[in-house]
């Protein structure tokens, strides 16, 4: 162990750690859905998650953990986890986006800002509020018949429309230096059972992902309606088949819309999702 993972009290976890990891992680079970699911799929050995991840302790007991991959998602994180954080990561970022709830999210890019300068400072974008939804009952609206659990055979429109979708997202498209392993992860949502949507022709007019899946909750992501569509009541019966799908993977629905998105957020509540918290997203 270095001296710096000594004095900050970061270390690298392991699958020895699984046990306390996995008690950490069901404290918050909506906010921790993507560290869980990753842990889930993969364990917490870095070279099966293709990332570490890090543990804060204190007295012997693991007391934070952080996701540090091309996204950083810090896990019930208070103040003194999330400066040994930015301790540990250094002056060197290689991720592409803090994520997470969003008082520790934030802290943790002003600390890291305030250690390491401009590499971590200067951002591309930051969305603060981000509330987090999410509901374990079902719809409170009739589900459209339409939306369909994807098959390789929409591969490549559900490909198409998922490249747009975050383009508009996002604000850059996801093409950018690995066009082949954005098409790759597409390819997994649909073999794995996540990817849903609504077929017309040789286009994917809506779609939407289970983006992480734990034992007990899915979180939404990569919700999108055909622009040319919106406006006319369609979106609440698409996303009410999505939580349908949804619920017969995990009982909790959960996901997190940008406050400034009014008519999602005016969607996800007819459908029944009520805000159980609040994430904040830095972009870089």
């Amino acid at each position: 162990m270095s001296q710096t993972a000594v004095r900050s009290g970061v270390r690298v976890l392991t699958s020895a750690d699984t046990d306390d990891a996995v008690r950490l992680l069901a404290a918050s079970p909506i906010d921790n859905v993507f560290v869980a699911s990753r842990v889930r799929s993969s364990g917490l050995e870095a070279r099966d998650l293709g990332c570490p991840i890090w543990g804060y302790e204190e007295g012997g007991r693991l007391r934070a953990m952080c996701h540090a991959g091309s996204n950083l998602v810090p896990v019930n994180a208070g103040h003194e986890a999330v400066a040994a954080f930015a301790r540990y990561s250094g002056p060197r970022r290689m991720c592409s986006s803090i994520i997470g709830p969003a008082a520790m999210a934030m802290e943790l890019w002003q600390q890291l800002s305030a250690l390491w300068g401009s590499v971590w400072s200067q951002t591309r974008e930051i969305r603060a509020h981000q509330p987090v939804l999410a509901m374990d009952g079902d719809p409170l609206v009739p589900i459209d018949p339409g939306v369909k659990p994807m098959t390789i055979d929409h591969w490549d429109a559900y490909y198409r429309a998922a490249v747009r979708m975050y383009t508009e997202e996002v604000g850059v498209s996801p093409l950018q230096g690995n066009p082949a392993g954005y098409r790759y992860y597409v390819r997994q949502l649909i073999t794995s059972g996540r990817a849903f949507g609504v077929v017309e022709g040789d286009r994917v007019i809506f779609k939407a992902d289970l983006g992480s899946v734990s034992a007990g909750v899915t979180q939404v992501q990569g919700v999108w309606l055909d622009p040319t569509l919106r406006g006319r009541g369609l979106a609440p019966a698409m996303m009410a088949a999505v939580v349908h799908y949804a619920r017969r993977i995990a009982p909790v629905v959960s996901l997190y819309v940008n406050d400034f998105n009014t008519p999602a957020r005016a969607t996800y509540a007819r459908v029944g999702f009520r805000q159980t918290g609040e994430f904040a997203t830095v972009l870089y």
